[in-house]
C-alpha cells in the first residue's frame, strides 16, 4: 500500500508520502495555498506518478471536537479526490499535529524561519505515519 497524507492549510498545504512497503512517511515539500479544484488535481496527479492507494486528510477541528471551516474544506477536498482520482480517503483527527510538528523541528534545531517552511509537510508526516503504523502488517515475521 501506497499512501500520501495532506496537511490543509490555509497558506500551505503539507504533504507526505510513504515509502513503497507502507512502513515510513516522508514529508515532501508543501503545496502553495491552491483553490481546492486544483489541489484536487495536483494530488490526482501525485497519485497517478506516484502510485498512491490511499490518501489521508487531516481533518482540522477544535480541541473540544467542534469543526469550523477547514473541517469543512478537507471534507469537500476528500470527497473531491475520491471521486476524481478512484483512491481510498480517509479523514483523520489532526488536532495537536502541528504542535507535534513544531516540538520535533524546534527539537531538531530548526529556527524559525526553517520551521515556517516544513511544520505543513511534517505535520502531514505525523498524520501519515500514525495512520501507518494503525494498519495491520500481513507477511511473514
Amino acid at each position: 500500500m501506497r499512501a500520501a497524507a495532506v496537511d490543509l492549510g490555509s497558506t500551505r498545504i503539507g504533504l507526505a508520502i510513504s515509502d513503497e512497503l507502507g512502513l515510513l512517511a516522508h514529508p515532501r515539500p508543501f503545496l502553495e495555498g491552491v483553490s481546492s479544484g486544483q489541489l484536487v488535481e495536483r494530488l490526482t496527479s501525485l497519485a497517478k506518478a506516484e502510485g498512491i492507494d490511499v490518501f489521508v486528510i487531516g481533518l482540522p477541528s477544535t480541541l473540544d471536537g467542534r469543526e469550523g471551516p477547514l473541517a469543512r474544506r478537507a471534507r469537500k477536498v476528500a470527497a473531491s479526490l475520491k471521486q476524481l482520482s478512484g483512491c481510498r480517503v480517509v479523514l483523520v483527527d489532526e488536532r495537536l499535529s502541528s504542535s507535534q510538528a513544531h516540538a520535533d523541528l524546534l527539537r531538531l534545531g530548526f529556527d524559525a524561519k526553517q520551521r515556517k517552511t516544513r511544520v505543513d509537510s511534517v505535520a502531514a508526516a505525523i498524520l501519515l505515519q500514525t495512520f501507518l503504523d494503525s494498519q495491520p502488517r500481513t507477511g511473514v515475521t
